[in-house]
């Protein structure tokens, strides 16, 4: 399964999407268009969103359930990633590990991934084939075996996913360091992929439980993107495969809420997978839904995006002092953590790169850029934007994901806007606001190794 929290591993790479193939890519006039979509409410609360383009002929059946890793239980981590693969077992009336040869049989794809606050499922398949879309996912909401044999299964499956990007990976341990030291109160403290502890610990009941009570129509958005050009022989098949399957109970969701940070957090891991020290700054930020969130997305742009960026021109071209540095909002639906990482070259300390770091930072808060950077930054996200919506895969999860996080579909038109109209003064203040040395933590990331040279 594609496994979104952690697509590090050597450095940190922003959120992409993954192109499926050149087949599923849409005409290139239509690329900055707007995104049409039609949207509407089954009777049991199921989302709907269809958006047709017949430009290509294949078509994408996903459905994005409102489930993630801070739904669950501090004693009970790891679910939500768990059913990631547990729903992939089989239904009542497809077998086990029939599955994939049903869809890659019918000349289709299929993939799950999971984040802390969604759980998204998705076929591409010929448009010939919509109907086998729908069924299958309805098959996945409304059938889904989950017995013990399941479980078993995907406990080993998930435990060997751990081990490949966590425990045996070189620089695995940063998200979950980060999360251990921002956040305190909220679920956001603990990773997607959980404790295999508890997975080993909890009982076939519980996972029984836990589907019941998120895997229901009214938290979720289905999504059918792609050559629909027959919208009501669509319509139907929608209400024959989704509009039978009873609501669930409403889910009441608990608020966390984190103190403000006021003083510099410092810590240390030593990772016996590296041999060259990371230096990693981290700070939080609001929700990713805010204004805020998105000046610091461009606050991340202008300081390491690319070689032409002013972090990696002064402290990796000029100075020296970094083989490697990056800076990224990783945003969440409640909170974001705004992070800066970087590899000290030669003879320099993490300390000597973090010192570099804010000055660029003090620089970004005193003065403002100039409006030469302002276009280029605006650019590359107008870049972006296309890129985003160049395929109908990233379109159909663009669509589930505004609606279920942010509460407007029509973001896939307008968020755009929203950057347009972000202006050098606001960025110079989000960086105040945000990005003090009073409100981080400070982390030295060393190799194991290291550990007896430090005392």
């Amino acid at each position: 399964m594609q496994y979104q929290i952690n697509k590090l591993s050597y450095f940190f790479m922003k959120k992409s999407l993954i192109a499926l193939s050149t087949l599923f890519m849409l005409g290139g006039t239509s690329f900055a268009q707007k995104v049409a979509f039609e949207e509407y409410d089954l009777a049991n609360g199921m989302h709907v969103i269809l958006h047709n383009d017949p430009s290509a002929p294949v078509v994408i059946t996903s459905v994005m359930y409102h489930v993630g890793a801070k739904d669950e239980q501090p004693d009970r981590t790891g679910f939500a990633h768990f059913f990631e693969h547990l729903l992939f077992e089989g239904t009542e009336n497809i077998k086990r590990g029939e599955w994939f040869k049903i869809v890659t049989s019918n000349g289709g794809v299929n993939n799950a991934n999971t984040t802390e606050d969604r759980t998204y499922y998705y076929e591409v398949f010929p448009s010939n084939n919509l109907e086998l879309g729908l069924w299958m996912e309805s098959e996945r909401l409304m059938h889904p075996v989950i017995n013990q044999i399941g479980v078993d299964t995907q406990n080993e499956v998930v435990k060997e996913e751990k081990r490949l990007r966590y425990d045996n990976s070189p620089y695995g341990q940063i998200i979950p360091q980060i999360k251990k030291y921002m956040f305190k109160n909220h679920p956001y403290r603990w990773t997607t992929i959980g404790s295999m502890d508890h997975l080993d610990a909890a009982k076939l009941e519980e996972f029984q439980a836990f589907n019941k009570k998120f895997y229901i129509p009214n938290n979720a958005v289905l999504v059918v993107a792609g050559d629909i050009s027959n919208v009501a022989q669509t319509k139907e098949w929608i209400q024959k495969y989704f509009g039978s399957i009873p609501k669930g109970e409403s889910i009441s969701r608990q608020t966390y809420k984190e103190e403000p940070i006021t003083q510099q957090i410092n810590g240390t891991y030593e990772d016996p997978n590296i041999q060259k020290s990371m230096a990693l700054v981290a700070y939080r930020t609001p929700s990713m839904k805010t204004r805020d969130a998105r000046v610091l997305d461009m606050i991340s742009t202008l300081l390491s995006d690319g070689k032409s960026s002013r972090m990696y021109k002064k402290i990796v071209d000029e100075n020296k002092v970094a083989l490697q540095i990056g800076a990224f909002n990783y945003s969440q639906e409640d909170y974001g953590t705004y992070i800066v990482y970087g590899l000290p070259q030669g003879d320099y300390t993490n300390a000597d790169l973090i010192k570099q770091v804010d000055e660029e930072i003090t620089k970004l808060q005193t003065e403002l850029i100039s409006e030469k950077e302002l276009t280029k930054l605006l650019n590359k996200y107008e870049n972006q934007y296309v890129s985003q919506n160049s395929s109908v895969e990233g379109i159909a999860s663009n669509l589930a994901t505004y609606y279920l996080l942010y509460k407007d579909v029509n973001l896939i038109n307008t968020e755009m806007d929203i950057y347009r109209s972000i202006t050098r003064e606001e960025i110079r203040e989000v960086a105040k606001k945000y990005l003090n040395n009073n409100q981080r933590l400070v982390l030295d990331y060393i190799p194991a190794k290291d550990k007896a040279d430090k005392k």
